[in-house]
């Protein structure tokens, strides 16, 4: 497994992007697949620098983990942030317009459809979001 910490802030998206994706390519991951992670990546480290801490910065643990038997990623996001179940939240009504639909929502509805997995749990005072996509 590997692991980064880095402070929950936007710039540093590309980071944790970069990190996920060099994992991502020694296992010669589909670009397909890889940018759909991505997309994961963005949504999820995003609100987590803009909403786990604010107004301050704090860390976040990235952790990338290899599956086999099928092949699959797993990567787990770590936060000692305001506690907070992207999964609780019912999902959006898809067939309304964007000016009759409730504000968020679409960007953990966007990783639940994209990812094979998503998983969290609120545990020693940490929010712990895992989300698997298979290779």
């Amino acid at each position: 497994m590997k692991e980064l910490t880095i402070d929950a802030t936007i710039k540093n998206v590309a980071a944790v992007t970069a990190f996920v994706d060099e994992q991502l390519e020694q296992l010669g991951c589909p670009m397909k697949t890889q940018m759909q992670v991505d997309i994961a990546i963005d949504e999820l480290f995003g609100n987590i620098a803009n909403y786990a801490y604010n107004p301050e910065v704090g860390a976040v643990t990235v952790c990338v983990e290899v599956m086999d038997n099928p092949l699959a990623v797993v990567i787990t996001f770590i936060d000692n942030g305001v506690p907070y179940d992207p999964l609780a939240k019912a999902d959006p009504d898809i067939t309304l317009s964007a000016e009759e639909r409730e504000i968020g929502g679409l960007g953990i509805y966007m990783v639940k459809k994209i990812m094979d997995a998503v998983f969290y749990e609120y545990k020693d005072g940490q929010n712990i979001l895992r989300i698997k996509k298979n290779i």
